[in-house]
């Protein structure tokens, strides 16, 4: 009869409603039903208290979303990443680490080959980890004056040990000018200041370009003391050379060295400025963390002091009054030319005039 088919005829259209209702509360529920269906990594998630439509609860709304490169759109609009995905902290020992490694330098390197072997780093030697959220944001500063095969060798074995290390970093390479006496500690100086106007690093590396640490479970990081990263090389016999020692490559947090107003700019030529630097870190009342020699194991590319970087003894009487001295030579008196900023592929080179050395 009519009125039967009738009602034959609207069941099954309450049932596709229904299933249609179904299919769609599905898809935009916090909770998903089945969970044989969920995407792999579960540290992704749609905050609903947080939706870009004006900031309110659109539990019943279709969005049209679209993923690609550094940004997300969701209905066309460009949104806050950090509003939509959440990743993980990533492991404070990172995974991927392989331990001991071979370091040798007899084998011919160029830049191109290090940059084609490097893709995921960004212009500026910048890189983050993908698949978690860095513990650390970190400024890795290297000092630098007629060194460019030293670079090359440095960048050849450290972007591969800092991916696998998981840090967000970056690498700024301070480029005295000229051919006057080289001052690496204003260079330092230099570089923190720059590179903290470019990004808020919570982390600042200070490594000289010829030193390659031989074990990638030595984490270029931060601790809550200065960390000494180079605190076995191999030209001391992988051995301290004496308590106060502090060069080659250490780490800071931004705090600590604003503490300790960073290095002293009156160290002109070789020698002193990084024991002056363990001086200030204890007249601050902090302590040198180093990791186990057999982990901090470091290699030097083994060359001639350069012209203009020979040893000056006024720098031991600069040192004899470092707790006088400390807090109005540093940070709070520095003065350079910053002459150019150039964004490489693999770091970012600062170009700067440190001055003359004080009569």
């Amino acid at each position: 009869m009519l009125w039967v088919r009738c009602l034959k005829l609207l069941a099954a259209f309450c049932a596709l409603c229904a299933g249609f209702f179904l299919v769609v509360v599905f898809l935009i529920s916090e909770t998903w039903v089945f969970p044989s269906l969920r995407p792999e990594k579960t540290s992704f998630f749609w905050n609903r208290m947080n939706s870009p439509a004006n900031g309110t609860s659109d539990s019943l709304r279709m969005h049209t979303w679209q993923v690609g490169g550094d940004e997300i759109r969701v209905d066309g609009e460009v949104i806050n990443s950090s509003v939509v995905l959440q990743l993980e902290l990533c492991p404070e020992q990172p995974e991927g680490l392989v331990g001991p490694l071979h370091i040798d330098f007899s084998a011919a390197v160029t830049i191109d080959q290090v940059a084609a072997s490097n893709s995921m780093i960004k212009l500026g030697g910048r890189y983050g980890p993908s698949d978690c959220e860095a513990r650390q944001k970190i400024a890795i500063v290297i000092p630098f004056r007629n060194r460019e095969k030293h670079l090359v060798y440095w960048l050849y074995y450290l972007h591969p040990i800092l991916i696998r290390q998981q840090g967000d970093y970056a690498i700024y390479v301070v480029h005295q000018a000229g051919n006057g006496t080289f001052n690496r500690a204003k260079l330092l100086n230099i570089g923190a200041v720059e590179a903290l106007k470019d990004q808020d690093y919570d982390c600042l590396v200070f490594s000289d370009v010829d030193i390659i640490p031989m074990d990638d479970r030595n984490l270029y990081h931060c601790g809550k003391q200065p960390r000494h990263l180079a605190c076995a090389m191999d030209k001391f016999g992988f051995r301290l050379p004496y308590h106060g020692y502090f060069g080659g490559v250490i780490g800071l947090t931004r705090q600590q060295f604003y503490t300790i107003n960073g290095f002293s700019n009156h160290y002109w030529g070789w020698g002193t400025e990084d024991d002056d630097m363990y001086k200030r870190i204890t007249l601050k009342g902090m302590k040198v963390e180093r990791p186990p020699a057999i982990i901090a194991r470091t290699k030097m590319i083994h060359h001639h002091r350069d012209k203009g970087n020979g040893v000056n003894t006024k720098n031991y009487d600069l040192f004899a009054r470092t707790s006088v001295d400390m807090m109005k030579d540093g940070l709070n008196s520095l003065q350079y030319d910053l002459l150019s900023i150039k964004r490489f592929k693999l770091y970012t080179e600062l170009h700067v005039d440190v001055g003359k050395p004080r009569r």
